[in-house]
């Protein structure tokens, strides 16, 4: 359910009747619309959401791709890559993207979208770990100077286990409530095959720092390694737009599976802590 709210609050209804097909783009936008809000109230109704939500995304992004596919000069198109650009595949959204008439790649929100395609590509599942390195803060001396230390992300993947890594802030209400569920996967999963990394990441942003961080890590009850005052570097190399964003990178550091929440989460360590 959580996923699917980004698609939904995209959504604004108009009902347009047409005998012959949309012809206007008024008429496009809202025939797109309508059979975005079928897909929606088909998920709705659904007795077990949880079940049917990846084959949902899924739809919704076939229905999105293609309709930039079917009118790449018009403004539905932008509707549809806001709608789909989340959770398409980037190598997917490029092709998309290309297809758009020159002034539609001209739009601020399609050069944003096509600016951070690389880099998603560049870190895909199935890609090569990308290395980072955070001046972790340990402590703070009397005279306020902090005491640090270099942590590099390849100091824990690609060391022969599974890591999930998590890309949090102590500030983030929606990091605080996928943490509860983090706790438990690693209380019934680390050992000698997998293990948690948390990557503290834009603590800045909000008027927060290192002392945030591990205060709300007491409270929530990481107990495994962590990384704080990551500031923007270990987001942008992973493309990371929203958090939390979970990666499971594999014992030789591939990447295995990304942006794990809730139910999936469980389901993909589950899978390979067997």
């Amino acid at each position: 359910m959580k996923k699917l709210l980004f698609i939904a609050a995209a959504l604004v209804i108009a009902a347009v009747s047409c005998n012959n097909g949309p012809k206007t783009n008024a008429e496009k936008t809202a025939a797109f619309e309508a059979e975005m809000q079928k897909i929606m109230d088909e998920y709705e109704q659904a007795e077990d959401q949880d079940a049917i939500e990846e084959a949902t995304i899924k739809k919704l992004v076939d229905l999105s791709l293609a309709t930039i596919k079917k009118y790449p000069s018009d403004t539905v198109a932008l509707e549809a890559l806001q709608a789909c650009y989340y959770y398409a595949d980037p190598e997917d959204l490029k092709a998309a993207i290309a297809k758009l008439s020159d002034e539609l790649k001209q739009e601020p929100f399609v050069q944003m979208v096509a600016e951070g395609l690389d880099t998603k590509i560049a870190t895909k599942a199935g890609q090569p770990f990308v290395d980072f390195t955070v001046e972790h803060v340990l402590d703070e001396n009397p005279d306020g100077t902090l005491v640090t230390e270099q942590r590099k992300l390849s100091d824990y993947v690609g060391k022969g286990k599974y890591i999930l890594v998590d890309f949090w802030s102590p500030w983030c209400p929606p990091c605080k409530a996928e943490l509860p569920n983090i706790v438990n996967v690693y209380n019934k999963y680390h050992g000698d095959n997998f293990d948690i990394l948390s990557v503290a990441v834009w603590e800045e942003s909000r008027g927060m720092n290192w002392r945030d961080t591990r205060d709300t890590a007491v409270v929530y009850g990481i107990t495994w390694n962590q990384m704080n005052n990551g500031h923007q570097e270990p987001a942008a190399l992973y493309g990371i737009e929203g958090i939390p964003h979970v990666i499971l990178f594999g014992p030789d550091g591939t990447i295995v599976k990304r942006d794990l929440r809730g139910k999936a989460l469980e389901e993909a360590v589950a899978a390979i802590a067997q």
